[in-house]
């Protein structure tokens, strides 16, 4: 006898099989679940995607929109020029890179072989321009500038460029309009990047591999507004690439127009006169430095007080803005942003900061009637004044006697400033406050200091209001610094930094009387000041300085006014705006 069942298996084995069953009929379970979800839940999906590995698309940029100045004229608009644009892709797949297509392209165009090689390299942290910044997908101009016998030459010997185009094709001009440059207010353009395209996928603008966008000035500000939509033809093609049909496609949109409160004759003459009242002052002698002013950088604005219409915006250094078109050489770029270029890009209108100077002291005035002091009372207008052993001079040290206050904005008095700013800063305590008014920096505050003026161009800076609260975060900031400089630095320094580990967070009273007359840490940006004295002069209401004006369809039939909006009232009292009105038009008569 034999205790081996029937069916000649034990009951371990039978365990085995019922696993085994189990795992294959999990898998086809899971096969199945993952089939029904490619074929019926994303059925469509993946035949769409599928669909497209047979569809090739051609784009047809869209006509950017122009710009204008106030009369219609043409600040930014296009022309057609012979353009000759590699294609990346084509040339890397060739086993030399494409070196010999690039060489033999440069011996067409007149250029160095390197200069041309350079342009198609992609940019990144350690590539130097010029490099193409753009989507390596996207066809690489080479030059916008090429003559009708070069494009021919390429064309008709195309076996000899594969990858390479020369076709006619709109680009941007800026027009410079009776001299006029406007270059920081214009701004430039350059190719999208792939992670731009991906973030502006889901907008309300996506962007394509072919377009060009606005960098800076009105070009960024505006940029989905002048733009327009690029067409695009699709093509079914077979397995070969081989054109079998057309599919659905968008016809190009061109870009609305934007017309400026620019006027191009004003400006032209803000650029001349900007220019040459820099080299007047370099031939001046400066008294503190012992040198010549080195006036290296100025702007000028010109604004409407009753709109904060920005009618002329000069910025010194400037740029050319047509070396941006078709992509800009390492030279040139070099000079734009290199140690020594100054940084012609920036415009110094917005993005300039700066001590104010004298004309920070309508402010002050301000902020003294409001603190209690009388506009028409008399204050000393002395050569010099003391706070303990520290001088603090009138400029050229010059006295005038007891004065107004309108008197003292005429003759520019810093000792009257001095006085109310010190006696304003004992009332506050001193060294020691505990319940400061603090008017002079409350008022600037109210005056739109610190705060971006919400001008329509990008990169505005807010300037800075030296007030208790920057004070405080500025000491946090350098404590430690300060505090070790001064440990063991007996120099004068050290002394200093030991000063200001200990009680750099105080405002002290040199600081308020000096900040009194827009010196010290205050700084303010050409706009700030265009602005509020424009508010001075109709009335006291602060404007957002506006370059647009309207925005204009690509047929000219719906016009989109962008009208001047306001950000608050002047803090006067009284009649102080009449008085100070009447002040600052006698520092040109009677000052």
């Amino acid at each position: 006898m034999t205790n081996i069942p029937e069916t000649g298996r034990t009951s371990r084995v039978n365990v085995r099989l019922i696993i085994i069953q189990i795992l294959v009929f999990s898998l086809l379970l899971t096969l199945g679940g993952r089939l029904w979800y490619l074929q019926i839940r994303n059925g469509d999906e993946y035949t769409a995607e599928a669909a497209s590995n047979h569809i090739q698309q051609v784009v047809d940029p869209a006509t950017r929109g122009s710009i204008l100045d106030a009369r219609g004229v043409p600040l930014a608009d296009n022309e057609t020029r012979l353009v000759v644009t590699a294609d990346r892709t084509q040339l890397m797949r060739m086993k030399d890179r494409g070196k010999a297509v690039l060489g033999r392209l440069a011996d067409v165009l007149g250029l160095k072989a390197d200069e041309v090689a350079a342009k198609v390299r992609l940019c990144d942290a350690k590539t130097p321009r010029p490099c193409w910044n753009g989507s390596p997908y996207q066809p690489i101009p080479i030059t916008d500038e090429a003559t009708t016998q070069q494009a021919l030459q390429i064309r008709e010997r195309a076996e000899e460029f594969p990858g390479i185009t020369a076709e006619p094709t709109p680009v941007r001009r800026y027009a410079g309009p009776g001299k006029s440059n406007t270059a920081q207010v214009l701004g430039y353009l350059s190719p999208v990047t792939d992670d731009e395209i991906t973030k502006a996928k889901n907008t309300r603008s996506p962007l394509l591999r072919s377009d060009q966008i606005g960098r800076s000035g009105l070009e960024r500000q505006y940029d989905s507004v002048l733009r327009g939509t690029a067409g695009v033809t699709r093509y079914e093609v077979d397995n070969l690439g081989r054109v079998i049909g057309k599919a659905k496609s968008d016809k190009s949109q061109p870009g609305s127009n934007l017309i400026t409160s620019i006027d191009a004759r004003v400006q032209a003459i803000a650029e001349k006169e900007l220019d040459q009242a820099m080299k007047d002052a370099r031939k001046e002698f400066d008294k503190n430095t012992g040198r010549n002013y080195k006036a290296d950088a100025g702007s000028v604005v010109v604004m409407e007080a009753k709109t904060g219409r920005v009618v002329a915006m000069a910025s010194n250094p400037t740029y050319d803005p047509n070396a941006w078109v078709g992509g800009i050489s390492g030279k040139d770029y070099k000079q734009l942003t290199g140690k020594d270029s100054n940084y012609p890009l920036l415009n110094r209108a917005i993005q300039g900061q700066s001590a104010p100077g004298s004309v920070f002291k309508a402010i002050s005035a301000t902020a003294a009637v409001n603190a209690g002091y009388d506009f028409d009372g008399k204050y000393d207008c002395s050569s010099s004044y003391s706070i303990g052993n520290e001088v603090f001079k009138n400029f050229e040290s010059k006295g005038y006697g007891p004065i107004d206050l309108g008197r003292a904005l005429e003759v520019s008095c810093d000792t009257v400033f001095y006085d109310l700013a010190y006696r304003q800063w004992q009332k506050d305590g001193g060294n020691n406050p505990k319940h400061p008014k603090d008017w002079f920096y409350k008022t600037a505050h109210q005056f739109g200091l610190g705060d971006e003026t919400g001008v329509d161009l990008p990169n505005e800076v807010s300037g800075r209001v030296p007030d208790r609260q920057w004070k405080k975060k500025y000491w946090e900031a350098n404590k430690d610094s300060w505090c070790r400089q001064g440990k063991d630095d007996d120099s004068y320094a050290g002394k200093i930094a030991k000063e200001n580990c200990e009680s750099g967070m105080r405002m002290r009273a040199g600081d308020s009387v000096n900040y009194s007359i827009g010196q010290g840490d205050t700084l303010v940006t050409p706009i700030q000041m265009a602005t509020i004295y424009s508010a001075i002069s109709n009335g006291g209401t602060l404007y957002n300085p506006t370059v647009g004006k309207a925005i204009v369809s690509p047929d000219g039939k719906h016009v989109e006014e962008i009208a001047p909006k306001s950000h608050g009232k002047l803090p006067f009292k009284g009649d102080t705006r009449d008085k100070l009105d009447s002040a600052l038009a006698g520092v040109a008569t009677r000052g």
